[in-house]
């Protein structure tokens, strides 16, 4: 390998990524990494304050970035995100399905009603995404696709049975489709965090907290920072012989 070669190990510059739930938590410090290694970025979530805040504190990093206000369990806001994608960078090349919906209902106490949003959200959400921007990817000489999993998709996963069916599902679509698209050159991902220390898992009472550090190795939550190696590592140049697999990042807490 060359000085060339390798200082494009984890270059994006000129990528197109879009990443979903990207105004806060994970979704934010994923952004923050693309556009820190050179992408343009899209950052979708419900909410368009978020987005707008999100996408000017990227722009303020010294990268193109807007953001899309996107509810992921709505199928027509997923095309007009694609579209406003394209039409504002020309392509896509990087999907990142970080939305989630963290809906916790124990088996016996189940709605309908909860588990079809959860699975909106967090199934057939970034499944209808990836096939909305799949014409696009299939353009770009550096298609790939990371789909944010979680270890409950592993674990035993008490009163979270919707949260990490959904997620386990996802990691199913993840390889079918790395199947189905190797064809096409996309390379698709999961990536698997653990506990980290976001508002998704501040919302937990704290002994449940303290029973997810416990279970790790390293006996500490996460930064959300610390998810942007390995999402690199699976949508760049880096993990150019890798698709269809899942990276757990979770402290030494998940043997496999």
């Amino acid at each position: 390998m060359d000085r060339k070669a390798f200082d494009q190990l984890f270059d994006m510059t000129d990528r197109t990524v879009i990443v979903t739930g990207g105004t806060r938590g994970i979704g934010l410090a994923l952004a923050e990494g693309y556009l820190l290694a050179g992408a343009n970025v899209v950052v979708a979530s419900r909410k368009p304050d978020a987005c707008e805040q999100a996408a000017a504190h990227l722009r303020g990093l010294g990268g193109r970035a807007i953001g899309v206000p996107t509810h992921l369990g709505n199928i027509d806001d997923l095309a007009a995100l694609v579209q406003r994608t394209v039409d504002e960078f020309g392509g896509i090349d990087v999907v990142v399905n970080n939305a989630a919906n963290a809906l916790a209902q124990p088996l016996g106490q189940m709605t309908p009603e909860a588990l079809t949003k959860s699975y909106d959200v967090n199934l057939r959400g970034p499944v209808f995404l990836v096939q909305h921007a799949l014409p696009y990817l299939k353009e770009s000489p550096a298609a790939a696709v990371l789909n944010m999993v979680s270890v409950g998709a592993f674990n035993f996963a008490p009163s979270l049975s919707i949260y990490a069916s959904g997620k386990a599902a996802l990691m199913s679509f993840t390889r079918s489709m790395a199947a189905e698209f190797v064809p096409f050159g996309i390379r698709v991902n999961a990536l698997a965090p653990g506990p980290v220390d976001t508002d998704m898992m501040r919302k937990n009472p704290q002994e449940a907290i303290n029973a997810m550090v416990g279970g790790t190795l390293m006996r500490r939550l996460a930064s959300p920072d610390e998810m942007v190696g390995a999402a690199l590592l699976l949508t760049s140049n880096a993990g150019s012989y890798i698709t269809g697999q899942v990276i757990i990042v979770d402290g030494g807490g998940t043997p496999r």
